[in-house]
């Protein structure tokens, strides 16, 4: 679990990094607690509104938390093949949200897949797909739909999760954002 203050340095870093590619700088890391050097997967998705805007991330631990943080923040704002790059005059509408995610779990069966707690990654030859845990609840979708959309965004066929050569994983994540930490118009 990380304290409040871990999140806003997390979430200063995620903007700073943004603020600092569009002014045309590279951003500098800041100090981070000795929490925030360790390698987790994380992922930074970007929103106007209620509409998503950006959302890339790292499965993997490979980089320390605070430095994976920017890096996958720029890459959201700004990579995101669904979306065209952030501009200056969309950043002050962009809500910032975090999910650090923890160790991936091996599904040996599917009853262990919580909806709302779990995000999944399936894997199939070449494909692997990933949905993070909001994802479903947002969608009102059960466990078989879950699966289902999981699947699709691999790139496989919807029920392509019941074939015994695909690999399904589970994960949580500690999922936080701007508009949860501060109030409207407090700077960060």
């Amino acid at each position: 679990m990380f304290e409040d203050v871990e999140k806003r340095d997390l979430l200063r870093i995620a903007r700073a990094s943004i603020e600092g590619v569009l002014g045309g700088e590279r951003p500098t890391m800041p100090d981070a607690s000795a929490h925030l050097l360790e390698r987790r997967g994380v992922f930074v998705t970007l929103r106007v509104g209620k509409e998503l805007r950006g959302c890339i991330g790292y499965v993997e631990p490979r980089l320390p938390l605070a430095q994976a943080v920017a890096e996958v923040a720029c890459k959201a704002a700004f990579e995101d093949p669904r979306f065209a790059p952030l501009t200056p005059e969309e950043l002050p509408s962009v809500d910032i949200e975090i999910s650090v995610l923890s160790p991936l779990e091996a599904v040996r069966d599917i009853a262990e897949i919580e909806v709302g707690r779990h995000g999944l990654i399936i894997e199939a030859g070449r494909c692997k797909g990933l949905l993070l845990p909001n994802v479903p609840v947002e969608y009102g979708w059960d466990r078989e739909e879950f699966l289902n959309h999981t699947a699709l965004k691999a790139g496989l066929p919807p029920e392509a999760w019941r074939d015994e050569h695909t690999r399904l994983f589970k994960f949580t994540t500690e999922t936080f954002s701007e508009t949860e930490l501060y109030q409207p118009h407090q700077p960060l």
